[in-house]
Protein backbone atom coordinates (compact mmCIF):
# COMPACT_ATOMS: atom_id res chain seq x y z
CA UNK A 1 0.00 0.00 0.00
CA UNK A 2 1.38 3.19 -1.13
CA UNK A 3 1.37 6.23 1.15
CA UNK A 4 1.27 9.72 0.83
CA UNK A 5 4.11 12.06 1.68
CA UNK A 6 1.27 14.48 2.88
CA UNK A 7 0.29 11.95 5.77
CA UNK A 8 3.92 12.17 7.30
CA UNK A 9 5.06 15.28 6.54
CA UNK A 10 2.56 18.73 6.29
CA UNK A 11 4.06 20.26 2.91
CA UNK A 12 0.80 22.15 2.25
CA UNK A 13 2.08 25.52 1.14
CA UNK A 14 5.97 24.53 0.98
CA UNK A 15 7.00 24.69 -2.41
CA UNK A 16 8.73 22.04 -4.90
CA UNK A 17 11.98 23.98 -4.34
CA UNK A 18 12.02 24.27 -1.11
CA UNK A 19 11.52 20.20 -0.82
CA UNK A 20 14.01 19.66 -3.01
CA UNK A 21 16.93 21.79 -1.67
CA UNK A 22 15.99 20.24 1.71
CA UNK A 23 15.98 16.48 0.44
CA UNK A 24 19.59 17.91 -1.45
CA UNK A 25 20.97 19.27 1.96
CA UNK A 26 19.94 15.72 3.91
CA UNK A 27 21.68 13.80 0.75
CA UNK A 28 24.57 15.59 0.69
CA UNK A 29 25.06 15.71 4.46
CA UNK A 30 24.84 19.10 5.14
CA UNK A 31 21.42 18.09 7.01
CA UNK A 32 22.36 14.85 9.04
CA UNK A 33 20.88 14.07 12.42
CA UNK A 34 19.82 15.42 14.50
CA UNK A 35 17.68 17.75 12.23
CA UNK A 36 16.18 20.70 14.22
CA UNK A 37 14.65 24.02 13.96
CA UNK A 38 18.49 25.51 13.66
CA UNK A 39 19.90 23.05 11.36
CA UNK A 40 17.08 23.78 8.68
CA UNK A 41 17.41 27.21 9.23
CA UNK A 42 20.95 26.27 7.59
CA UNK A 43 19.59 25.30 4.50
CA UNK A 44 16.22 27.32 3.86
CA UNK A 45 13.12 28.60 5.71
CA UNK A 46 11.02 26.15 7.04
CA UNK A 47 7.73 26.48 7.98
CA UNK A 48 7.79 25.53 12.15
CA UNK A 49 4.71 22.46 10.95
CA UNK A 50 7.35 21.22 8.25
CA UNK A 51 10.19 21.61 10.75
CA UNK A 52 8.66 19.61 13.63
CA UNK A 53 7.72 17.10 11.34
CA UNK A 54 11.02 16.84 9.96
CA UNK A 55 12.56 16.43 13.54
CA UNK A 56 10.03 13.89 14.86
CA UNK A 57 10.95 11.89 11.80
CA UNK A 58 14.69 11.97 12.55
CA UNK A 59 13.99 11.47 16.01
CA UNK A 60 12.16 8.42 15.21
CA UNK A 61 15.27 6.92 13.32
CA UNK A 62 13.96 7.37 9.98
CA UNK A 63 17.37 7.05 7.77
CA UNK A 64 18.63 10.45 5.79
CA UNK A 65 18.23 8.35 2.49
CA UNK A 66 14.97 7.75 3.57
CA UNK A 67 13.93 10.95 4.44
CA UNK A 68 15.48 12.73 1.19
CA UNK A 69 13.33 10.54 -0.76
CA UNK A 70 10.08 11.55 0.71
CA UNK A 71 11.11 15.17 0.50
CA UNK A 72 11.76 14.31 -3.38
CA UNK A 73 8.01 12.60 -3.48
CA UNK A 74 6.74 15.61 -1.82
CA UNK A 75 8.24 17.63 -4.20
CA UNK A 76 6.89 15.57 -7.07
CA UNK A 77 3.50 15.73 -5.38
CA UNK A 78 3.35 19.58 -5.16
CA UNK A 79 4.38 20.10 -8.66
CA UNK A 80 1.35 17.57 -9.70
CA UNK A 81 -0.88 19.66 -7.56
CA UNK A 82 -0.07 22.61 -9.12
CA UNK A 83 0.12 21.48 -12.64
CA UNK A 84 -3.49 20.40 -12.46
CA UNK A 85 -4.76 23.20 -10.28
CA UNK A 86 -4.66 26.18 -12.72
CA UNK A 87 -4.43 26.71 -16.22
CA UNK A 88 -1.73 29.57 -15.12
CA UNK A 89 0.71 29.11 -12.28
CA UNK A 90 3.62 31.17 -10.68
CA UNK A 91 7.25 30.06 -11.23
CA UNK A 92 9.73 31.39 -8.98
CA UNK A 93 13.62 31.76 -8.24
CA UNK A 94 15.41 33.13 -5.39
CA UNK A 95 14.27 33.08 -1.58
CA UNK A 96 11.16 32.55 -0.65
CA UNK A 97 8.88 33.56 2.33
CA UNK A 98 7.98 30.64 4.70
CA UNK A 99 4.69 29.88 2.79
CA UNK A 100 5.05 29.03 -0.92
CA UNK A 101 3.12 27.86 -4.02
CA UNK A 102 5.17 28.60 -6.35
CA UNK A 103 7.39 26.03 -8.73
CA UNK A 104 11.38 26.16 -9.43
CA UNK A 105 12.08 28.11 -12.53
CA UNK A 106 15.13 25.19 -13.36
CA UNK A 107 12.86 22.66 -12.89
CA UNK A 108 9.88 23.80 -15.09
CA UNK A 109 11.93 24.69 -18.25
CA UNK A 110 13.48 21.15 -17.82
CA UNK A 111 9.79 19.82 -17.72
CA UNK A 112 8.89 21.68 -20.72
CA UNK A 113 11.84 20.61 -22.60
CA UNK A 114 11.14 17.06 -21.77
CA UNK A 115 7.70 16.82 -23.07
CA UNK A 116 8.01 18.46 -26.22
CA UNK A 117 7.26 16.38 -28.74
CA UNK A 118 6.89 19.06 -32.00
CA UNK A 119 8.14 22.45 -31.62
CA UNK A 120 10.46 24.17 -29.34
CA UNK A 121 10.77 27.99 -29.27
CA UNK A 122 12.84 29.96 -27.02
CA UNK A 123 13.63 33.74 -26.80
CA UNK A 124 16.09 34.99 -24.46
CA UNK A 125 18.69 37.98 -23.93
CA UNK A 126 21.83 36.87 -21.68
CA UNK A 127 23.44 33.07 -22.45
CA UNK A 128 25.92 31.48 -19.44
CA UNK A 129 26.94 27.99 -18.61
CA UNK A 130 25.14 26.93 -22.12
CA UNK A 131 26.01 23.62 -21.77
CA UNK A 132 24.39 23.36 -18.74
CA UNK A 133 21.09 25.54 -18.99
CA UNK A 134 20.22 24.22 -22.68
CA UNK A 135 21.62 20.25 -21.87
CA UNK A 136 17.94 19.54 -21.42
CA UNK A 137 17.01 20.76 -24.80
CA UNK A 138 19.71 19.57 -26.53
CA UNK A 139 19.28 16.22 -25.34
CA UNK A 140 15.58 16.22 -26.40
CA UNK A 141 16.03 17.14 -29.79
CA UNK A 142 18.81 14.00 -30.22
CA UNK A 143 15.55 11.94 -28.83
CA UNK A 144 12.87 12.98 -31.30
CA UNK A 145 13.92 13.24 -34.70
CA UNK A 146 11.34 15.31 -35.88
CA UNK A 147 11.10 18.25 -33.10
CA UNK A 148 11.64 21.73 -34.24
CA UNK A 149 13.92 24.34 -32.26
CA UNK A 150 13.72 27.76 -32.75
CA UNK A 151 16.07 30.36 -30.56
CA UNK A 152 15.46 33.94 -30.71
CA UNK A 153 19.09 34.87 -29.25
CA UNK A 154 20.34 38.77 -28.60
CA UNK A 155 23.68 39.08 -30.67
CA UNK A 156 24.60 42.66 -30.03
CA UNK A 157 27.62 44.83 -30.25
CA UNK A 158 29.66 46.86 -27.43
CA UNK A 159 29.69 50.31 -27.33
CA UNK A 160 32.94 50.94 -29.22
CA UNK A 161 33.40 48.11 -31.25
CA UNK A 162 33.42 49.19 -34.69
CA UNK A 163 34.01 45.61 -36.63
CA UNK A 164 32.01 45.10 -39.12
CA UNK A 165 28.20 42.39 -38.81
CA UNK A 166 29.66 39.71 -40.27
CA UNK A 167 32.47 39.58 -37.92
CA UNK A 168 30.15 39.68 -35.26
CA UNK A 169 27.92 37.27 -36.36
CA UNK A 170 30.68 35.01 -37.27
CA UNK A 171 32.12 35.43 -33.71
CA UNK A 172 28.70 34.78 -32.33
CA UNK A 173 28.29 31.69 -34.44
CA UNK A 174 31.74 30.28 -33.40
CA UNK A 175 31.11 30.68 -29.64
CA UNK A 176 27.51 29.53 -29.55
CA UNK A 177 28.44 26.13 -31.26
CA UNK A 178 31.45 25.64 -28.92
CA UNK A 179 28.81 25.42 -25.56
CA UNK A 180 25.84 23.96 -28.11
CA UNK A 181 26.04 19.81 -25.85
CA UNK A 182 24.63 18.40 -29.55
CA UNK A 183 25.84 17.86 -32.71
CA UNK A 184 22.49 18.62 -33.72
CA UNK A 185 21.47 22.63 -33.94
CA UNK A 186 18.97 24.27 -33.75
CA UNK A 187 17.69 27.11 -35.85
CA UNK A 188 18.78 30.57 -34.43
CA UNK A 189 17.29 34.21 -35.02
CA UNK A 190 18.81 37.49 -34.02
CA UNK A 191 17.92 41.06 -34.01
CA UNK A 192 20.01 42.70 -36.80
CA UNK A 193 19.30 46.37 -34.59
CA UNK A 194 20.88 44.98 -32.17
CA UNK A 195 24.42 45.18 -34.64
CA UNK A 196 23.73 48.84 -35.87
CA UNK A 197 26.67 51.20 -35.80
CA UNK A 198 23.66 54.16 -35.02
CA UNK A 199 23.31 54.15 -31.29
CA UNK A 200 19.69 56.06 -32.32
CA UNK A 201 19.27 52.39 -34.32
CA UNK A 202 20.29 50.16 -31.86
CA UNK A 203 18.12 47.91 -29.81
CA UNK A 204 18.15 44.55 -27.06
CA UNK A 205 16.85 41.86 -27.78
CA UNK A 206 15.13 41.60 -24.46
CA UNK A 207 12.14 38.76 -24.43
CA UNK A 208 12.17 36.15 -22.32
CA UNK A 209 9.99 32.92 -23.04
CA UNK A 210 9.39 29.81 -24.07
CA UNK A 211 6.78 27.71 -26.38
CA UNK A 212 6.07 24.24 -26.27
CA UNK A 213 4.17 22.37 -28.98
CA UNK A 214 1.68 25.53 -29.23
CA UNK A 215 -0.14 24.14 -26.10
CA UNK A 216 1.88 25.59 -23.11
CA UNK A 217 3.88 28.92 -22.95
CA UNK A 218 6.17 30.01 -20.09
CA UNK A 219 6.97 33.98 -20.04
CA UNK A 220 9.63 34.85 -17.39
CA UNK A 221 12.13 37.75 -16.21
CA UNK A 222 14.96 35.07 -16.14
CA UNK A 223 17.67 34.28 -18.43
CA UNK A 224 19.28 31.39 -20.02
CA UNK A 225 21.90 31.06 -17.22
CA UNK A 226 22.30 29.25 -14.33
CA UNK A 227 22.42 32.63 -11.94
CA UNK A 228 19.09 33.22 -13.70
CA UNK A 229 17.21 30.04 -12.98
CA UNK A 230 18.73 29.02 -9.93
CA UNK A 231 20.22 31.98 -7.24
CA UNK A 232 18.77 35.37 -8.66
CA UNK A 233 14.89 36.46 -8.02
CA UNK A 234 12.91 36.01 -10.52
CA UNK A 235 9.36 35.92 -11.21
CA UNK A 236 7.45 34.36 -14.90
CA UNK A 237 4.20 32.41 -15.50
CA UNK A 238 3.24 29.37 -16.76
CA UNK A 239 0.22 29.13 -18.58
CA UNK A 240 -1.53 26.11 -20.10
CA UNK A 241 -3.51 27.49 -23.21
CA UNK A 242 -2.93 26.59 -26.81
CA UNK A 243 -4.77 30.17 -27.72
CA UNK A 244 -2.30 32.18 -25.69
CA UNK A 245 0.39 29.43 -26.57
CA UNK A 246 -0.26 30.27 -30.49
CA UNK A 247 -0.50 33.75 -30.07
CA UNK A 248 2.61 34.05 -28.08
CA UNK A 249 4.49 31.74 -31.21
CA UNK A 250 2.83 33.60 -34.12
CA UNK A 251 4.22 37.29 -32.56
CA UNK A 252 7.77 35.44 -33.81
CA UNK A 253 6.58 33.95 -37.06
CA UNK A 254 5.42 37.78 -37.65
CA UNK A 255 8.46 38.71 -37.21
CA UNK A 256 10.38 36.25 -39.26
CA UNK A 257 8.19 36.40 -41.99
CA UNK A 258 8.64 40.42 -42.24
CA UNK A 259 12.30 39.82 -42.19
CA UNK A 260 12.36 41.96 -38.94
CA UNK A 261 14.68 38.88 -37.86
CA UNK A 262 17.31 37.25 -39.47
CA UNK A 263 18.82 33.47 -39.59
CA UNK A 264 22.27 33.65 -38.06
CA UNK A 265 24.69 31.95 -40.31
CA UNK A 266 25.46 28.51 -39.54
CA UNK A 267 21.98 28.16 -37.58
Amino acid sequence: MSTNPESLLPFDGVSSGTLRALAAAVRNGSLRPPINTFTLSMVCACPPTLAAGLQTLSEQGMAPAHLALLLETAAAVTDARLAHATAGELVWTGPESVVSHSRDTAVVVSELFARATRSVLVSTFVIQQGRQVFGPLAGRMDEVAGLSVRLFLHVGRDWKDTREESELLRGFADDFASIWPSARRPQIFYDPRSLSTDPTVRASWHAKCVVIDDEEAFVTSANFTEWAQQRNVEAGVLVRSSHFARQLRAQFDGLVQAKAVRRLPGF
